[in-house]
């Protein structure tokens, strides 16, 4: 990497001297003194100028972007969530894989496109929902990115105790030790802020990559490549849709945060090369971990081992897939269980800087100051749902991701047909925290809601079947995603 990138990443914008607005001099200087003698990154919401924007752009910032996304993907949570097709859904090998596969580029490419956001505006992710959804509707959208980011990170840590628990001698780990020390060292990464965040994440992928190749090899041969999908027609495409849907809420979710890691780049950046880069990183991670997954539940019913491990937990047939190679398969199971740092990191550093955007008091505690609060809120939901893994992928994934789609077709239409293309308003990226300046968001709060109602017409939820769903086979299809963003869009533009 060259001495520019490298500048970039290590010293983004002075983050250890940038802060929110002082409400006590003495306090603030007492953090001050504090990220200076720590290197804490204390820039939170505030936006990056150009003059601040200190990544020099060449072919490998791009491909620090490519590898961000894989460090991010590669990693145990997204090989569990395979595991949910034929075990859950009855899926045989190729419709999992098709589905996810087709699921996880279209949640990418939205991923991607957030992406391209931060080198334009200088703003972290929620701070660009201003300009879309308006001041007092953007908070509902950051309180519900919270719940996504948290969420997320209390899975990761759901299933990192569970492989470290099944590695260790005779399970005498406890998952709740492994949740506690995977939860300290994310903590211990962000809070020091995108200098170290950069980093680790830059060298992430490397030791994964070994290791589910090693998995691949290991374990193809127990892949069941042939059992076709369980029920009749109708039933088995109601069930790809669905495991499609929910490949596609996995991806998809990140566009709450994919502009936060990007902002120090200039607003030069070619939108098409961060673009294409990201979602290169993202569609390919993601498949290689969740064909693995496939692979694994596909051989449980031939394979007694592997049955017996699924019976206990994912992380546990995960272990087993690497007994083979005994002590070193061992070794390689406890690289993938801390591989689900690199995939914890970015929600636990991206909720510090959006709970300092639910008030402005809230702004006045650093950054870091939240990181720990949201590293102890999943910790504890970790430990207390430690046993309901399975229930809170189906349930949780799909229902928050019904939230971004609509955000994200509610934001290409904002600037397709209203700054951009056609409109010609523009982006007034200065007025970023002026809420005098910004839209007040009726309209785009009235069509969020809408197709939030689309959704709940189209969803198809353990506890809750929407009328439409339903006419999908014998168990229902997760149909939300195909209709909520086109309600959406169509009720922004009659609302304007």
């Amino acid at each position: 990497m060259d001495a520019d990138t490298e500048k970039a990443l290590s010293h983004p914008g002075d983050p250890t001297t940038t802060g929110p607005p002082p409400s006590d001099p003495s306090h603030t200087s007492f953090l001050e003194n504090l990220a200076l003698l720590t290197r804490l990154e204390t820039r939170g919401i505030q936006r990056v100028l150009p003059s601040e924007s200190t990544v020099t752009v060449t072919w490998r910032s791009y491909l620090q972007a490519f590898v961000l996304w894989v460090s991010i993907n590669l990693a145990a949570v997204n090989i569990t969530l395979g595991m949910l097709a034929p075990t859950v859904f009855g899926l045989g090998f190729t419709d999992a894989a098709w589905c996810a596969v087709g699921g996880s580029v279209i949640g990418s490419a939205a991923v991607a496109y957030v992406a391209t956001w931060g080198p334009r505006s200088g703003c972290r992710t929620m701070i660009f929902a201003r300009y879309t959804m308006g001041w007092w509707p953007g908070k509902l959208v950051v309180l519900l990115n919270l719940i996504v980011l948290l969420g997320y990170a209390l899975i990761d840590c759901v299933v990192a105790g569970q492989i470290l628990s099944a590695v260790s001698p005779d399970g005498s780990m406890s998952v709740i030790v492994g949740i506690v020390i995977v939860a300290v060292i994310t903590w211990m990464v962000t809070t020091f802020g995108i200098r170290v965040f950069h980093y680790y994440e830059r060298y992430a992928f490397l030791p994964q990559l070994i290791v589910i190749c090693i998995l691949y090899g290991i374990s193809a041969k127990n892949f069941d490549l042939t059992t076709p999908s369980l029920g009749d027609p109708a039933t088995v495409a109601g069930n790809r849709l669905s495991f499609l849907s929910l490949c596609l809420s996995a991806a998809i979710t990140y566009a709450g945060v994919a502009a936060d890691y990007f902002v120090y780049y200039p607003p030069s950046t070619p939108r098409f090369k961060l673009f294409a880069m990201s979602l290169l990183g993202l569609s390919t991670s993601f498949a290689l971990a969740l064909i693995s997954g496939i692979g694994l539940a596909t051989g449980i019913p031939s394979v007694p081992a592997y049955a017996t491990a699924y019976s206990t937990s994912q992380g546990a047939l995960l272990v087993t897939a690497f007994t083979p190679l005994g002590a070193f398969g061992r070794f390689c199971a406890v690289v993938v269980a801390l591989g689900l740092i690199a995939n914890l990191i970015p929600p636990t550093y991206s909720s510090g800087v959006d709970f300092q955007l639910l008030a402005r008091q809230a702004a006045r505690v650093p950054r870091w100051g939240w990181n720990t609060v949201g590293v102890v809120i999943y910790m504890v939901c970790a430990l207390a749902g430690r046993d309901s893994l399975a229930e809170i992928f189906t349930n949780f994934l799909a229902l928050m991701g019904y939230w971004v789609a609509v955000w994200i077709a509610l934001t290409v239409e904002e600037e397709v047909l209203f700054r951009g293309w056609w409109g010609g308003r523009g982006w007034e990226w200065a007025d970023w925290d002026r809420r005098e300046k910004l839209p007040i968001g009726l309209a785009a709060l009235t069509a969020f809601l809408i197709g939030w109602a689309g959704a709940v017409l189209c969803m198809d939820q353990v506890w809750y079947v929407g009328p439409i769903a339903r006419l999908v086979g014998d168990y229902g299809a997760d149909v939300s995603f195909l209709c909520l963003s086109v309600v959406g869009v169509c009720a922004l533009w009659e609302m304007y």
